[in-house]
C-alpha cells in the first residue's frame, strides 16, 4: 500500500492561493443584486413551497467556507455564506436568517446556488 501525505504538498498552497484571491464579497453582492434579493420556487425543510421569498435589503453576508471540488468531468469552487439581518434599532444585534452556497466553474462562471433559510423569520419581517 502506498502512503501519500498531502499536508506539505504544493497543491495545498495552490488551492489556498486561489481561494484567497477570490473576491467573495463582490460575488455574493452581485448575485443578490441580480436576483433583486428574491428567491423564486423555494422548498423549506418541511416541504412547504414558497413561490417567492423577498430577502431584507439590510442583509449582511459572511463567507464561512470555501472549497475547490474535483470530479471526473469538472472542477468547481464552492463558497458558503451566512446571511445575517440586522435589527434597525440595534445594529449590533445580528440575526442569522440562513445561508447561501454559490458554486462556480473553473472559469468563475456561475453554476448553481443552494439556499437554506429561516422562513419563519422572513415571514415575520413582512
Amino acid at each position: 500500500m502506498t502512503s501519500l501525505e498531502l499536508k506539505n504538498h504544493q497543491v495545498w498552497h495552490d488551492f489556498t492561493e486561489v481561494l484567497e484571491n477570490i473576491d467573495a464579497d463582490a460575488l455574493i453582492k452581485e448575485h443578490l443584486e441580480l436576483c433583486d434579493y428574491k428567491i423564486c420556487g423555494y422548498w423549506d425543510e418541511r416541504d412547504n413551497y414558497y413561490e417567492e421569498i423577498v430577502l431584507p435589503r439590510n442583509l449582511e453576508t459572511e463567507l464561512v467556507t470555501s472549497s475547490i471540488g474535483v470530479n471526473r468531468n469538472q472542477r468547481f469552487i464552492q463558497l458558503k455564506f451566512i446571511l445575517n439581518s440586522t435589527n434597525d434599532d440595534n445594529l449590533e444585534n445580528k440575526l442569522i436568517i440562513g445561508n447561501l452556497t454559490l458554486i462556480y466553474n473553473e472559469n468563475m462562471e456561475f453554476i448553481n446556488e443552494n439556499w437554506s433559510l429561516d422562513v419563519d423569520f422572513l415571514e415575520n419581517c413582512k
